[in-house]
Formats: structure tokens, sequence, C-alpha cells
């Protein structure tokens, strides 16, 4: 290129190509971006239906790239405008077109782990309501996205390829607690036995609620809002009890004991209407659960039985059994049914003649 050949109109030319592809791209990412902002302020957004919600994970990741895209668009028409020589000419197009392929790239990647968000929200208990799987996607996308970037830049991706393949036994060698924790997220996932949501209890006293399945960890909220991080092979090895399956609800078995002198027809029909009353007023309460009475026991000092309720979910049964105690103490108190405190009967032997005599010279 030469300074004859470089006019005014050329630069202006030039010039404009570029101002314009960026007050294009500004544009659009507004409006895109405005569109998604109204989407999620509609008061109506949990009633969207599925189009909508897909076309939003769209618009936010077309968001992200659209200026890149159309600067990179801009550029290359300015370039063309020039007059540069054909080797500059075609470097540029190159690099502009590995730009291009690689936002685009992260454009996909974003978007693909946004569709797995999304169907995670919308369908709760299937797999893919854990970032594993959102993770794995993303990385899949990014990897290929690269290989085509290198392979449009005149880099052979053949010789990486073997080497990534012989490379990788000495990875896994490397990452065998990170590939094991992978696996067995792999497998807590496929086996649909624990998915976020879920309240689950570990046989070394973790418990709480599975925030997400990751790809070297589980994550669970306890019930005093702490998480706690279990890694996925000891989750996968564990004895565990998932209070959310095969179904939410479950029983709840309140023990109590009353006195011998009590007439247990009474205290069953007592205590069936105390847990009538709980079952309906009580949130967290199965309304169309019958209490159920079974006496099992001739304690001591009373008369055991439990009683069985029925709770919506494993958190409910705090509020189920403090308001149940606390209504059959009033409602035994009223009907005269008494609770026994422990009793013990001490029976004293006589005494023979010798310890007699010991008592006598020792004055105690």
């Amino acid at each position: 290129m030469s300074a004859e050949d470089l006019t005014t109109t050329t630069i202006i030319i030039s010039a404009a190509f570029f101002a314009g592809s960026v007050v294009i791209g500004l544009l659009v990412r507004y409006l895109l971006q405005r569109r998604i902002a109204r989407s999620l302020s509609d008061s109506e957004a949990d009633e969207r239906d599925e189009r909508s919600r897909i076309a939003d994970v769209v618009r936010a990741g077309l968001a992200k790239v659209v200026l890149p895209w159309t600067v990179a668009a801009g550029t290359y028409a300015a370039a063309i405008a020039l007059p540069l020589r054909p080797n500059f000419q075609e470097m540029t197009s190159t690099i502009l077109l590995a730009l291009v392929i690689l936002t685009g790239t992260l454009a996909v990647a974003r978007i693909t782990a946004g569709l797995v968000g999304f169907y995670a929200a919308r369908h709760q208990r299937l797999p893919g309501a854990t970032s594993i799987f959102a993770n794995i996607a993303k990385v899949t996308v990014l990897a290929v996205g690269a290989l085509v970037t290198l392979q449009t830049m005149g880099v052979s991706v053949g010789p990486i390829l073997t080497a990534l393949g012989v490379g990788g036994l000495a990875v896994a060698l490397a990452l065998q607690d990170t590939l094991a924790n992978l696996f067995a997220g792999l497998h807590v996932i496929g086996s649909r036995k624990v998915v976020p949501g879920d309240y689950v209890v570990l046989d070394s006293a973790e418990e709480g609620y599975v925030e997400d399945i990751n790809w070297r960890n589980t994550t669970l909220r306890n019930l005093r809002n702490n998480m706690i991080v279990v890694p996925n092979a000891r989750l996968a090895s564990a004895i565990l009890t998932n209070y959310y399956q095969p179904a939410a609800e479950m029983a709840l078995l309140v023990p109590i004991g009353v006195s011998y002198d009590s007439d247990l027809s009474t205290v069953e029909q007592v205590t069936i209407e105390v847990g009538r009353e709980v079952m309906k007023e009580v949130p967290g309460g199965v309304v169309d659960h019958e209490p159920i009475i079974r006496y099992h026991t001739f304690d001591d000092s009373s008369i055991d039985f439990n009683v069985i309720l029925k709770v919506k979910e494993h958190t409910d049964q705090y509020l189920i059994r403090h308001e149940f105690v606390k209504r059959v103490h009033e409602r035994y108190r009223k009907t005269g049914i008494v609770i026994p405190f422990p009793i013990q009967t001490v029976i004293a032997q006589k005494r023979d003649a010798d310890a007699e005599a010991v008592r006598a010279l020792t004055g105690t």
C-alpha cells in the first residue's frame, strides 16, 4: 500500500465501516438485554411457555458476542476498502474468522449450559438438574471450538490429538482422585437415587438438602443454613437415607407413656382426636391422614405406645411434633390422664443378727 493509494475517501469509508459496526453491535446488544430484562420483570414470568424461556437463554448468549461479531465484520469491510497487500488482507481475514469462531464457540457454550440449567429447573427430578452436565457440555463445546479455531488458523490438529491421547494416561494417573470423584458423580446422578432438592442423611452424620452435584463434590445445605461439601466418591460409597424417595411424605412416630390406672380406650380416643387436629391445623401435616396408636410395652412405671402421624416432608416433623406434644399434654391434664414420673420400689431386707450386733457396737 502506497501513500498515493491511501486517499481521504478511502480512510473515511473504512472508518465509517468500523464505526458503523460498533454502533450496530451496541444497539443490537442493548435491544437483546432490554428484551431479556423485560421478560424477567414480567409479573407472569413463571407462567411463560417453554419456547419463551428458551428464547431468553439464546438471547442472553448472543448478547455476549454480538458486539465482537459486528466489530469483526466492520473491520473486515474496512480492510477490504483499504488498498492493503493481498497477504496482509489474507492474514486479517484469517484472524477475524478465528475471532468469530472463537466468540461463537463461547456463545454456543453459554447457550448450551443455559439450556441444561433451564431443563434442570423445569424438570427437577431429571439427572440434568446438576451443574456437572452443564460443565461437561460447556467444556465439550469449548474444546471443539478451539480445535476448529486452530484448524482455521492453519495449525494442524492431528498432532495435537495424538499428543492428547498419549498424555491422557499420565493425566489420568495424576488426577486419580479427581477422576474418581467425576465418575462417582456421574454414577450418583445416573442412578437417580440422589438429586438436587432431596434431603439426605449420611452414615457419617452429615445431613441436609442436596444443593448441587458438580464434577468433584456434592453440596448439602443443612438446617442451620450452612454448606456441607462431600466428595462424590464418598457419597457414592456411603450408606445414606433419602427422605424424599420414593416420596417426600413420611410417617412420624411420637412415643408416649401413660399410667397403669389409665383407661386405654379413653387414652386412644383423646390422643387420636388431638392427632386429627394437628394434621388439619398445623402447616406440614397431611390433612387426610388418620392418626394411629399402637401400644407396645408394659414399662416400669407406664404403658408405652407410639402415635403415628404423617408429615409432608422431613423438616415438617419438628413443628408437628412440637404442636402435638403441647396439645396432648394440655388435653391429658383436662381429662385426667396421667403421664407418670419414673417410679422405683425399694424393698429393705431384714438384717441378720451379726449385722445388728455390729450396728449396736458402732452406734450406726
